[in-house]
């Protein structure tokens, strides 16, 4: 008899049918209230999430692009920096070539000037040289003229001697001054 109360008796391990009806109410209700509710917010905050993420990756692609486009502006900056850079070289340069050649020119016409004052200078001294060869040709030629008058002239021997003295004392002067003047 035992065997048949068991059986009469439900199991302990399967719900009673108003506990499970019960049971499925509750829990579609939860499940209507979690669909009502709850997943639209987890949407919304699912779309908010990947909004932020797709627009930081927009953001960082462009803040990306923008920074290749200064380095590429920066770069061309910095060739056309070089580039007038070398042109303010070669200009300083020329300018330097310019100012030596210029330097060169006026050495040259200093050289020239004094060169030709030197020139003339000699003229002058060579001049003045003449001048007083010829003052003392003069003094000499009037020294002579005062020997002859106080010697006799009666002596033809004596004249002529007196005149050889005298041209071999002009000969010796003008070897000593042409000597002198080289």
């Amino acid at each position: 008899m035992e065997l048949i109360l068991a059986a009469e008796e439900p199991l302990p391990i399967l719900p009673h049918l108003d506990e499970l009806v019960l049971g499925l109410v509750a829990f579609g209700i939860l499940l209507f209230v979690l669909w009502k509710f709850a997943v639209p917010r987890f949407e919304k905050l699912y779309e908010e999430r990947t909004d932020a993420i797709e627009g930081g990756l927009k953001r960082a692609q462009e803040t990306q692009e923008q920074a290749d486009r200064l380095k590429k502006e920066y770069e061309e900056q910095l060739a056309g920096l070089r580039a007038e850079a070398a042109r303010i070289r070669d200009d300083a340069r020329a300018e330097g070539q310019q100012i030596k050649a210029e330097l060169r020119a006026e050495a040259e016409q200093e050289a020239a000037r004094i060169k030709a004052r030197g020139e003339e200078q000699i003229v002058a001294a060579r001049d003045a040289a003449q001048r007083s060869l010829r003052n003392e040709v003069g003094g000499l030629s009037v020294q002579l003229a005062e020997r002859l008058l106080r010697e006799q002239l009666a002596d033809d021997s004596r004249r002529s001697a007196t005149i050889d003295s005298f041209l071999g004392e002009l000969d010796q002067q003008g070897a000593a001054q042409g000597s002198g003047a080289n």
